[in-house]
């Protein structure tokens, strides 16, 4: 992972947002797939994703895999295909803005607006499902010393940051 892998803070708003922005070699139209797919969605969201459509208003509901998380729900907020999906996860906003790039792959600008103590844990947890959505396959223990800088980054703006939930054994 390199420093443009890196999440931004933003705080200029109700809550901290933390976002990232990515050139993925895949065009939209199989980026938007690998976002909303149940089973492409294995291979990079921490969660299972159950739904029946993406379109506005409807109901989410994020089943953690083997039991590593309470089971959330959620509402899609904003779908346009291939370009802009935003949805309630828990108590976040998960957006996903997709760009086609001349290159014929696709610039995306990920963002999680949440609670100010779970930055640090959300962003490095993020960081590395966004490299496995990217196709690589980050060090089995890649989620700790990511934690630690983002900790160090972002604890003088927001505060005492939050470790993993009980229990949780994974790595993002």
């Amino acid at each position: 992972m390199n420093d443009a892998s890196k999440a931004t803070l933003r705080t200029g708003g109700a809550r901290p947002v933390v976002r990232f922005e990515r050139i993925l070699p895949q065009p939209p139209e199989a980026v938007w797939q690998a976002i909303t797919d149940r089973e492409e969605l294995k291979a990079w969201f921490p969660s299972d994703i159950i739904t029946d459509a993406w379109t506005v208003g409807a109901t989410l509901s994020f089943p953690f895999r083997n039991g590593e998380g309470p089971t959330l729900t959620g509402e899609v907020l904003e779908a346009e295909e291939p370009r802009v999906l935003a949805y309630t996860w828990g108590d976040e906003t998960l957006r996903f803005e997709l760009t086609p790039e001349p290159s014929g792959g696709t610039r995306l600008v990920f963002t999680d607006e949440l609670d100010r103590e779970i930055a640090a844990r959300n962003a490095a947890g993020w960081e590395v499902c966004l490299e496995l959505l990217a196709g690589h396959t980050p060090a089995g223990d890649a989620w700790k010393p990511l934690f630690d800088r983002y900790v160090a980054t972002f604890e003088p703006t927001l505060g005492p940051q939050e470790g993993p939930p009980a229990g949780y054994e994974g790595n993002a």
